[in-house]
């Protein structure tokens, strides 16, 4: 073979595993869209057992084929603080396994013989997946011609690597240097390095795969570059993690000394097999005799499948041992309000990332709703002893609103979101500023408190009790709001609406009433307009909260 002839096979490598990462891209972004609302449910179940944890990370990760993405999110849901790090930890085990099902559709594809291969087979898809996603109208098809695509273009990625590896072994010079390459901690490190540059295991394990099956290098290098493609996975979490708080390191860290304790325990014990002139390859071409494919994508499996078995016992011990190796670290001043739910990295799987969204809303409005209660008795009652917490959280609510409409602006440019998601975000944008208007409305009941004390008046008993009255009504109407809000049910939003509308004729008899009080001396002039004014605040603060609950009118469009 001439020097073209060997560049040639290295660019046909090169598009090969182009290809692949793309295929692996296409599938999972339609895959995500496709099973949006059960991936949510599956992660909001983050915190069960130890074998729940483990399940819902095989089973998302096999759902959205990328273990990377299912780590990410996983950082993501420890920084907000929504699962704990031994929780987190059962996930990644589970990522682990579920990753593997790629390398066993890999090889099913390398079967064939004489007969059309099933690779040629899997391959055509992505003409079929094509042309679904070019002339279908509904989106769903469009998803499905996506995920089609992306699955027959990993086929096609697969072939091109084959051809390149086929070239490869016809030539002697070639073989004759792997064949040397047999150190099994070299081609660890090999298979680490390789798959940290490209970031993806699944392409690393993929061309093992077609090493091993073109005789380039025997099962047991393609086993130990399997293993150290496990260890070079880690690089996608170890990013994600320096980027964020102190448990997403952790959680990272975890992700490391799992997939490393795994590979050490293996390499130990193929030492102490080699004493006795067995290796894996060895045992693995006993049970899956002349399938050189299934002998290197099984004994992934058994491998990922093992270590979860050995690490899954320890998983408390290896919690402490990270939260010894990163200690927590002082809140700061620019550490004093964060996004309890959201994080950049759930952005890798959007669907979800929507999900912890509608959560942080409705933390919000707690923290708003909070506040009015606070305006209220501070202007019922002159007892400011909440001011600072009062100031603090309106503080707070502004925070929220600053970078929760950055993060939907993000979210809202990823692909894999269905219709219903992207209506959903395109709403969030006003809702967030409602709630933020309803905190400015009670910071201006709070001036009016303030004003009534500097001059030394205060409501009457009927005012008050007027003002009383009022808060219930609005606490009434929060309810209904946030529960047709959170479970978009229309009955809930006829409830507050009529809610929202006795708010306002509530408020009018509340100005009606205070024009008797001035009439019969019972109220000041000065005092009225603090009284007009707060009622005014309350009815606008209930057009707010509707405004909130009427947001799934559109949802529901979608559904008829």
């Amino acid at each position: 073979m001439d020097l073209t002839a060997i560049i040639t096979s290295l660019l046909a490598l090169l598009a090969g595993i182009g290809v692949f990462l793309l295929a692996c891209q296409m599938m999972s972004s339609n895959l995500e869209a496709a099973s949006s609302e059960k991936l949510k449910v599956l992660f909001s179940k983050a915190s069960g057992s130890k074998l729940l944890g483990v399940g819902i990370g095989a089973l998302g990760t096999a759902a959205i084929q990328s273990s990377g993405a299912t780590t990410v999110m996983t950082i993501g849901f420890v920084n907000a603080g929504i699962i704990s790090l031994a929780q987190a930890a059962t996930i990644i085990y589970g990522a682990n396994i579920g990753t593997t099902i790629t390398a066993q559709i890999v090889a099913l594809g390398m079967f064939g013989g004489n007969s059309v291969s099933a690779s040629a087979i899997f391959s055509a898809f992505a003409g079929l997946g094509a042309f679904l996603g070019i002339f279908a109208k509904k989106s769903g098809v469009k998803t499905l011609g996506g995920i089609l695509a992306g699955f027959g273009l990993l086929f096609v990625g697969l072939e091109l690597m084959s051809g390149s590896m086929q070239s490869f072994a016809a030539l002697e010079g070639v073989k004759t240097f792997l064949a040397g390459i047999s150190n099994p901690i070299l081609l660890v490190a090999i298979g680490a390095i390789f798959t940290a540059i490209i970031q993806s295991s699944s392409v690393m394990t993929s061309i093992a795969l077609a090493m091993v099956v073109t005789g380039l290098i025997g099962i047991d290098q393609g086993i130990y570059l399997t293993l150290g493609s496990n260890i070079g996975s880690c690089v996608v979490a170890l990013i994600a993690g320096i980027t964020s708080g102190t448990n997403a390191k952790r959680t990272a860290l975890i992700h490391l000394l799992f997939n490393c304790s795994g590979v050490v325990f293996f390499m130990l014990v193929a030492w102490c097999l080699g004493w006795g002139g067995i290796s894996y390859g060895n045992l693995f071409e006993e049970m899956f005799p002349s399938a050189p494919q299934m002998q290197l994508a099984m004994f992934h499996t058994f491998f990922n499948v093992a270590t979860v078995g050995l690490m899954l016992p320890l998983t408390g011990m290896l919690v402490r041992l990270v939260e010894r190796m990163i200690p927590d670290k002082p809140i700061g001043r620019d550490e004093e309000f964060t996004l309890s739910y959201v994080d950049d990295n759930m952005l890798r799987t959007p669907p979800v990332a929507v999900a912890q969204v509608k959560r942080e809303i409705l933390r919000m409005a707690g923290i708003a709703l909070q506040n009015v209660d606070r305006s209220l008795d501070m202007a019922m009652h002159l007892d400011f002893t909440e001011r600072k917490q009062f100031e603090r959280d309106e503080l707070q609510l502004n925070y929220i609103n600053r970078e929760l409409v950055g993060y939907v602006v993000r979210l809202s440019a990823k692909s894999g979101l269905g219709e219903k998601d992207r209506i959903y975000l395109s709403g969030t944008y006003r809702t967030i500023r409602d709630l933020e208007r309803i905190g400015d409305y009670a910071e201006n009941i709070v001036e009016y408190a303030t004003a009534l004390e500097s001059s030394h008046q205060q409501f009457s008993d009927d005012a008050k009790y007027e003002i009383s009255q009022l808060k219930e009504l609005l606490h009434q109407l929060y309810g209904h709001t946030l529960d047709a809000y959170q479970n978009e049910d229309l009955g809930e939003l006829e409830i507050a609406n009529a809610i929202e509308e006795e708010i306002d004729d509530y408020t009018k008899s509340m100005e009606e009433g205070h024009i008797t009080r001035m009439e019969k001396g019972i109220c000041t002039a000065s005092v009225g307009a603090q009284y007009l004014e707060l009622s005014s605040n309350a009815e606008r603060m209930a057009d707010h909260m509707i405004n909130i609950a009427k947001t799934i009118k559109s949802l529901h469009e979608i559904k008829s």
